[in-house]
């Protein structure tokens, strides 16, 4: 089986990619794959690191709001555009792919668009409950739609054919080690409450600052807490100088982990019994995976508020809490963080609801949908 994969310019769209690669390898260890991205994007790097042989494509996306700046981004994706189908249409035909899969973002458009104008199977993937502008078009045109939420239905055209497969999270989040086991790796107190909290890797200042304001609580109530923070790249320079003035020094605390970057987000997660963080599709997936209680901060600024879309399918569920980061307050998130805490009732529902909200089996899924349609 020849496969190739299309998706690009959020690590949203490339981890997914990546994920049904191993979904296809553990099924058809002989398969062979190539994957289209712009050649300065993130895809670019993180793709040849996994050993995947990797076609550049010029396409860049065009920019709604009107500025100076953005009217010159938008002149380069026009002239990127009238060359981009031309490029995708070479790659294809070098490769000679069984089937085409889309996992979103800009570049996906031209190689998916392509391949279904050869004829070729074509299927795409949407991660997240509102659907990006480039996956509604696509939409009309591929064989099979893949969903992580049913939510995103409600976006497309009546007739087009989808099913609802879930995101695949990370092996590390399917068979968890125990809350307690977590917590004695980690060196916290197993009969703590654990807060982990993180905005990702580039860091989120809201989430930042609500951190703050609970280890200042944690420390002036002397509730019984353990704390772990990813502070990100925004906050290298600032996060820890603000615990300090505080009389706040995470080192010598063990009930206090303050990091720039989490490498063990699985054994942070199992810790946990509260999470607080943004709610991109991986994020969502990982805590229903996991089963975790948690506080949702949408980035507010993202395409199509998509982040608030995916939080409300927890929060609906009665399976996290949704803040919208315009009502954030250091007030709000220590009253709704101290009303938790003090109630594990509520975090034991809240962590049961998010996992009856997991697909188990959504590489069997997604393998489904290839093999139905490439027929092997």
């Amino acid at each position: 089986m020849k496969v190739l994969l299309a998706g690009g310019g959020t690590a949203g769209h490339i981890n997914p990619a990546l994920a049904i690669i191993s979904i296809i390898k553990d099924r058809c260890p002989d398969a062979e794959f190539l994957y289209a991205g712009t050649p300065n994007g993130m895809e670019s790097k993180l793709v040849p690191m996994e050993n995947i042989p990797f076609a550049p494509i010029k396409v860049s996306g065009f920019q709604r709001k009107l500025t100076p700046k953005n009217i010159a981004r938008n002149i380069k994706a026009a002239a990127y555009l009238t060359t981009a189908g031309h490029t995708a249409k070479k790659i294809i035909k070098g490769f000679e792919p069984d089937i085409v899969i889309g996992t979103g973002g800009y570049v996906s458009g031209p190689i998916v668009l392509e391949a279904a104008r050869m004829g070729i199977p074509t299927a795409i993937h949407e991660q997240n409950a509102y659907p990006g502008v480039t996956t509604r078009i696509l939409s009309k045109k591929v064989n099979k739609v893949m969903l992580t939420m049913e939510e995103a239905a409600e976006y497309f055209d009546k007739d087009v054919k989808y099913v609802k497969t879930g995101l695949p999270v990370r092996k590390g989040f399917n068979n968890a080690i125990s809350r307690a086991e977590a917590k004695k790796q980690l060196g916290l107190d197993e009969n703590s409450i654990c807060i982990f909290s993180w905005g990702g890797s580039l860091g989120a200042g809201a989430i930042n600052d609500s951190a703050i304001a609970l280890m200042k609580w944690e420390k002036e109530s002397g509730a019984k807490i353990t704390h772990i923070h990813s502070y990100g790249k925004m906050g290298h320079d600032t996060f820890e100088k603000r615990l300090a003035d505080m009389g706040i020094f995470p080192d010598p605390d063990p009930a206090l982990i303050v990091r720039e970057y989490i490498h063990n987000m699985d054994v942070c997660t199992a810790a946990a019994d509260l999470i607080i963080c943004r709610s991109g599709a991986s994020a969502i997936s990982e805590l229903e995976a996991m089963g975790r209680a948690s506080i949702l901060i949408p980035s507010p600024v993202v395409a199509g508020n998509h982040q608030y879309h995916n939080a409300m399918v927890l929060g609906k569920a009665g399976a996290a809490v949704v803040i919208e980061q315009k009502d954030l307050t250091d007030e709000l998130i220590i009253n709704k963080v101290s009303e938790l805490t003090s109630d594990p009732k509520a975090l034991c529902d809240l962590s049961r609801k998010a996992h009856e909200q997991c697909i188990t089996d959504t590489p069997d899924r997604i393998w489904s949908v290839i093999s139905e349609l490439t027929g092997k």
